[in-house]
């Protein structure tokens, strides 16, 4: 199965959604006021964001469509090109390139959002890319964070750092970093305890993770990257607010798209917080996490190819 083929299926409740509602405004085969608000007004029900709903209405109002066309095939060309020249900068492809260096990505996400398991679909791609990879396993709350880990790194053929649960999460952190340091590994994937994002107490040992491997190499983490459960809805804005605020995020990926008719929260992240995006969780299996791009994804969320 290609690229845009996962994609399309991964985001087809998305797209169904898209295009069902605008046919039910559509009725009357016509665009004025009155079918632009509620464009608008279903595109925000559908968590697109409020920024970006207007914007897209505004458009439509300046856009001279031909009456006697698909409405809905028009109006879901000019989204796919809005949601394109929107999410382009957001790419970061290279972020799964070899690195030169030892890079430390730290992975953070509430509980339930596939955390664990995007960190075994990374890791996989960094391998492929010939990128000698380990893995900290600092969820030490639970024992089967741990194990879940430790089965991924099995199963892709890569190191992993562990303790004991209940263990100190920085203390595991900072054997990893130690042991990538001396044995030249150029990829440090360390997990956090899934945590709710008002839970201080949690937060702060969050926190400790990241100033603890900074005392072995100022430059780390290098990338903090937050996992998101696209079937959350908005919960996932308060999220990235809370995770930001304690360590400066610098990519996002989004799991469990092909669970939920609501795709459109990324395109509202993106409207938001500017932060770029890694990947999409696509699936359950190990080749399910998909590098962003923007252009595939805008194609699988309008589908009108």
């Amino acid at each position: 199965m290609s690229i845009f083929e996962k994609f399309k299926k991964g985001f087809k409740k998305s797209a169904e959604n898209i295009s069902s509602g605008f046919r039910e405004i559509l009725v009357k085969k016509e665009i004025d006021d009155n079918s632009l608000d509620k464009i608008e007004e279903f595109l925000i029900s559908s968590d697109v964001g409020v920024d970006a709903a207007s914007e897209i209405r505004f458009i439509l109002s300046q856009e001279k469509i031909d009456p006697n066309l698909d409405l809905v095939k028009e109006i879901n060309k000019i989204l796919k090109n809005y949601i394109t020249s929107n999410m382009r900068v957001l790419e970061k492809k290279d972020f799964f390139k070899i690195s030169t260096n030892l890079n430390v990505t730290l992975v953070a996400g509430v509980n339930g959002s596939g955390k664990t398991t995007t960190i075994g679909k990374i890791a996989k791609i960094f391998k492929e890319n010939n990128n000698k990879v380990i893995l900290s396993a600092s969820d030490t709350f639970r024992a089967a964070a741990i194990e879940q880990l430790e089965n991924w790194a099995n199963k892709i053929g890569v190191n992993l750092i562990k303790s004991h649960q209940g263990s100190d999460p920085a203390s595991v952190a900072y054997k990893a970093m130690d042991f990538a340091k001396e044995n030249k590994f150029n990829q440090l994937i360390i997990d956090t305890a899934g945590r709710l994002q008002n839970k201080k107490n949690l937060m702060e040992e969050y926190k400790k993770i990241a100033n603890v491997v900074k005392k072995i190499d100022q430059a780390a983490p290098n990338e903090v990257i937050l996992v998101l459960d696209a079937t959350s809805g908005q919960n996932i804005i308060s999220q990235v607010e809370e995770f930001n605020k304690i360590i400066p995020i610098t990519g996002l990926v989004m799991t469990k798209l092909d669970g939920t008719a609501k795709g459109g929260i990324l395109l509202a992240l993106s409207k938001r917080y500017k932060i770029p995006i890694i990947g999409l969780g696509l699936g359950e299996k190990e080749d399910d996490l998909q590098v962003f791009d923007a252009e595939k994804f805008a194609d699988a969320f309008t589908q009108i190819n």
